[in-house]
């Protein structure tokens, strides 16, 4: 799918985000906020670009990641520390509706850019600050990325085999769970806005977001004080649920929440006996009998290829999906017709494929107007607009503020 090329075509034109935050939760909010039509203006440090521009796998030198991450933000260079940078940032957050920043609690308010500087100028901003432990208590100013709050959420702790050690995922589950909550913040502090006229500050910390999409596991403590075990592809809800290797080596994932759905995969699977099991009235009962149950599952779907299971489980009326890789994905006619990926021209690389916005509005879609640009690519332009002359801005670049 291709796309349009009007960067301010979505729900949120009008609104101007400015994003100082680096690597993946803050950044990746602005993106989904860009992705909706909101102006995104990029600010990184002059030598000392976002490390996600670094990150992952490359093409003739140019950062594949960053081409996604990137999107739809103008990049403008400020070193916050110094005068003019300092002086830049502010009259940029004159302008803007949010600003963005991943810093260590304190590191804004040591440049004379704290809260207090920023909305004395301009006292409709929103301020997201994301940090991995959030702006108050003992760990405020600890270093912290998405593995540790995947480490301190109880993920880890809950993923892997059963006599394995604690799992931690291949990608920034944690910070994009983060870069989620902080999206929808900055809209609820905007919403606010509306009814009140005044900015506020959003604390997002990154250990919070993904412990609210573990499930009930704090009450489950505080009610019975026990703890969710790993269980691999297990789950102790229900049972059968797991991945299962198709005659033709492919895998394919089953699951059986719903009790019809249950005992529909049992028929299919030519043991209809074991419905009649007492055990098999629930699926916490049918988790403790797991092992019967993925060995009548797994030995039918071994002896079938993988598309004869997906049509087998669908004329059944069964929960099944393949297990797929990025090859599949960018073939699947289900995300197809979704318009799920999206076709975009790239200054550098020429034509490339990405992953669209989250979600399609009927009336207000999402738009990527132009792949992840190049370092102070846009810096001349928006200092320009701030009423900035060539000469100001010679003047700033030779004293390293931008």
């Amino acid at each position: 799918m291709n796309v349009g090329t009007d960067p301010q075509a979505g729900a949120l034109a009008g609104i101007r985000v400015i994003d100082a935050a680096t690597l993946f939760a803050g950044p990746m909010a602005a993106m989904h906020l860009g992705d909706n039509g909101a102006e995104v203006i990029k600010v990184e440090h002059p030598t000392r670009p976002d490390p996600a521009r670094t990150h992952g796998v490359a093409k003739d030198g140019v950062n594949l990641w960053w081409k996604t991450l990137g999107r739809n933000k103008q990049t403008v260079t400020a070193n916050l520390s110094s005068p003019g940078g300092r002086e830049v940032f502010l009259k940029l957050a004159e302008t803007a509706d949010v600003v963005i920043e991943n810093f260590r609690p304190g590191t804004l308010e040591r440049w004379g850019l704290g809260w207090d500087e920023l909305r004395a100028r301009n006292p409709r901003l929103v301020l997201a600050r994301v940090s991995g432990f959030g702006q108050v208590g003992p760990y405020r100013t600890r270093p912290g990325f998405g593995t540790l709050a995947e480490a301190m959420s109880g993920f880890a702790a809950m993923t892997g085999e059963p006599d394995g050690p604690p799992t931690l995922p291949p990608f920034g589950l944690a910070d994009g769970v983060a870069s989620l909550a902080t999206a929808f913040a900055i809209m609820v502090a905007l919403r606010a806005r509306e009814q009140t006229g005044e900015g506020q500050v959003v604390d997002i910390a990154i250990i919070e977001p993904i412990l609210a999409m573990l499930g009930p596991q704090i009450t489950r403590w505080d009610q019975l004080h026990t703890v969710q075990p790993r269980t691999g592809n297990r789950t102790t809800n229900n049972a059968p649920r797991n991945t299962y290797r198709t005659s033709d080596g492919q895998w394919v994932a089953v699951s059986t929440s719903a009790q019809s759905i249950a005992e529909r995969v049992m028929r299919l699977v030519g043991r209809p006996e074991l419905i009649d099991e007492p055990w098999f009235a629930t699926g916490r009962e049918r988790a403790q009998h797991a092992d019967i149950l993925d060995e009548a599952v797994g030995s039918w779907i071994a002896l079938h290829s993988r598309d004869e299971v997906i049509a087998a489980f669908e004329a059944a009326e069964a929960a099944v999906a393949p297990i797929y890789d990025a090859e599949d994905i960018s073939r699947d006619p289900q995300f197809q017709a979704l318009g799920t990926l999206h076709r975009i021209d790239d200054d550098e690389l020429g034509s490339m494929t990405m992953q669209g916005p989250l979600f399609r509005l009927s009336d207000a879609a999402g738009v990527i107007a132009f792949t992840g640009r190049a370092h102070s690519q846009d810096t001349d332009a928006v200092l320009g607009e701030m009423g900035y002359s060539a000469e100001e801005i010679s003047r700033l670049r030779e004293a390293g503020a931008v």
